[in-house]
């Protein structure tokens, strides 16, 4: 049934809910911490879906580091035992020593792989998070960034949490059992000797605090870096051909040394002042070490306040102590790195999504086709107007052609139709319909698109033609593709429609790539179409043939073809010319001639009448 819901103002609810979205996005943005604490909640998310086999691993890890400081504690034994102070054979304690070594080293292992598998699922879960977000961003976001940049994070950055949580969240907690339990060993044998490590280790903390302020910016600027190189390469190598034909070799590889040295001086400043933290606190434990050996010989010696087991026993507790606050220290750059590379997914997971549908938005039936804009003002920025009062009417079963020179405003157009952006002020209706007032896949799912550039996946020419229209026959497949004058092609090629596209269908032209998105257009069965330049890969001949092929296929559909070649718009019912956001003038193309206006002048340029 159709919907019938109007409003006077179409945009207002859509463009308030796009300004409270934005505010509160943006409020959020600045109220966020750069601690990383969001950061550590946003892991944490992820890693207690497996929160279970994560506590198993919690489990193994305290049993494997006491086990291990048990065996250094039977060293202690062992030296005691040789100078008579401790019950038992020397032989004894080092049966025992193996025992909890080996107990130890196979429980690490185990530990190890299954922290792999937590952190791989975990990665493969953030992965399709990252591209379930993707799919969801307005089309703003990907006009805005880089491709390289997006593939970095969804490649690098995740990759790169994905290792730390394999192999440094492990060590850390393992660190912390390990200085735990040998702090309380240490306390039952001299309380006395801890002493020495309430100056070392707060000597330790403050140093390892005031690096990570120095160093978090860096990081997130080495991140940066890299993403600006990755997206530097994927859009020369896109190019690769024009950089060829213009002999601009050398200025690439000038801008890449650009690009790549700027990454180098990131990575070197983030890495040497991360680095700084594991000597200097290497040389703090060392020092704790060597009073440890001083103040602990002077107990010993001074009328057996201590003796040689519980100085023996203290001196391999205290590197068991010191050791993992040094681990802690040398993996510091890889952690910080992790968290910049966290912040850069989870600031990716946190971008705004397009704006939700109004609620009860309903389903788009077309009833006729009419397609009207009404006073339509828009623009990419607030001080950038493309789009000023523009008014039009597409009438049902019509073809209108919107001409102009660039940047008039052409696409934009297509893009508010298809709410890949929302206008500023004006209407736009669908059979008298607001299309604020109906759910934009209903909306979408009424357009079939054709686009200049066109997109073809790796895989058959029957399933690139099927593309959108599940379930077609072969029957159908073929009837489309004959329409859109490229059948005799695919049947000459020898597996004919099975045959494989490669990667970007870089194994056809550019305008048998073009045919083949047309007959795909053709298949689908919406009530408007949409040709954005679809025909600029293509011979004159064939584009007369295809445009005579898609007004006879799109018979009762209302049709907008979007030309700068002003040959393909000449058997248009009605010919829209637009000029600085706004239609000129609009007509037949032989009324349009006859008024000699801007239309014939732009004709007169391109056929040199």
């Amino acid at each position: 049934m159709k919907n019938t819901a109007k409003t006077s103002h179409p945009t207002s609810t859509a463009n308030a809910s796009t300004a409270n979205t934005s505010t509160t996005n943006t409020s959020a943005a600045k109220a966020r911490p750069r601690d990383y604490k969001y950061v550590y909640l946003r892991l944490w998310k992820y890693l207690s879906y497996h929160r279970w086999t994560l506590i198993l691993a919690l489990t193994l890890t305290v049993l494997s580091g006491t086990l291990g400081i048990n065996g250094t504690a039977l060293a202690g034994e062992a030296i005691g035992a040789i100078a008579g102070e401790s019950e038992g054979s020397v032989y004894y304690y080092l049966i025992l020593m193996v025992i909890c070594y080996t107990a130890s080293t196979v429980i690490s292992y185990l530990l190890s792989v299954m922290m792999v598998s937590i952190s791989h699922k975990m990665a493969c879960k953030m992965r399709t998070d990252v591209y379930n977000k993707l799919l969801k961003l307005p089309v703003s976001f990907f006009d805005k960034k880089q491709t390289g940049e997006i593939v970095s994070t969804v490649t690098y950055d995740i990759n790169t949490v994905n290792e730390s949580l394999s192999t440094d969240f492990i060590q850390i907690v393992s660190s912390l059992v390990t200085v735990v339990y040998s702090f309380v060993l240490m306390l039952t044998v001299s309380p006395v000797l801890i002493l020495v490590f309430v100056v070392t280790i707060p000597c330790s903390l403050l140093f390892t605090r005031f690096i990570s302020r120095r160093v978090r910016p860096l990081f997130r600027k080495r991140s940066a870096a890299l993403g600006e190189m990755n997206g530097y390469v994927e859009e020369m190598i896109a190019g690769h051909k024009t950089i060829r034909i213009y002999g601009r070799e050398d200025e690439v590889l000038s801008g890449f040394e650009e690009k790549n040295e700027a990454a180098r001086a990131a990575y070197t400043v983030a890495e040497a002042n991360g680095t700084m933290t594991g000597p200097t606190v290497n040389l703090i434990n060392n020092l704790s070490l060597a009073l440890v050996n001083l103040f602990g010989a002077l107990l010993y010696m001074g009328g057996g306040i201590l003796t040689l087991t519980g100085l023996s026993k203290f001196v391999l507790l205290s590197r068991k102590f010191s050791g993992p606050i040094n681990q802690i220290a040398n993996i510091y750059a890889d952690i910080q790195s992790s968290l910049a590379a966290s912040e850069r997914v989870f600031h990716l997971l946190d971008e705004e999504e397009e704006v939700l549908d109004s609620e009860g938005a309903g389903e788009l039936t077309v009833t006729s086709g009419l397609v009207e804009l009404s006073d339509v003002s828009f623009g990419y920025g607030k001080d950038k107007p493309v789009l000023k009062g523009l008014s039009l009417r597409a009438e049902p079963g019509s073809v209108t052609a919107i001409v102009g020179p660039t940047g008039a405003g052409k696409t934009t157009v297509i893009n508010l139709l298809m709410r890949f952006y929302d206008i500023d002020s004006g209407s736009i209706t669908i059979d008298g319909v607001s299309i604020y007032s109906l759910r934009r896949d209903s909306l979408r799912r009424a357009f079939t698109m054709v686009l200049q550039d066109t997109w073809l996946f790796r895989g058959t020419i029957y399933e690139n033609v099927a593309y959108g229209s599940e379930g077609a026959s072969r029957e159908e497949v073929e009837r489309v593709c004959r329409a859109a004058k490229i059948h005799n092609f695919i049947i000459s090629l020898p597996e004919g429609y099975d045959t494989p596209l490669s990667e970007a269908a870089k194994n056809i032209s550019k305008g048998q790539k073009q045919l083949l998105t047309i007959a795909r257009a053709m298949l689908i069965d919406s009530s408007m179409l949409i040709l954005d330049e679809a025909t600029s890969n293509v011979d004159s001949k064939t584009e007369r043939d295809i445009s005579e092929a898609m007004i006879s296929l799109m018979k009762d559909k209302t049709v907008f073809v979007i030309a700068h070649r002003l040959s393909t718009v000449v058997s248009a019912d009605k010919i829209l010319v637009v000029k600085d956001g706004d239609v000129v003038e609009q007509g037949t193309h032989a009324e349009l001639l006859s008024q000699g206006g801007f239309y014939s002048e732009l004709y007169s340029a391109q056929f040199e009448i």
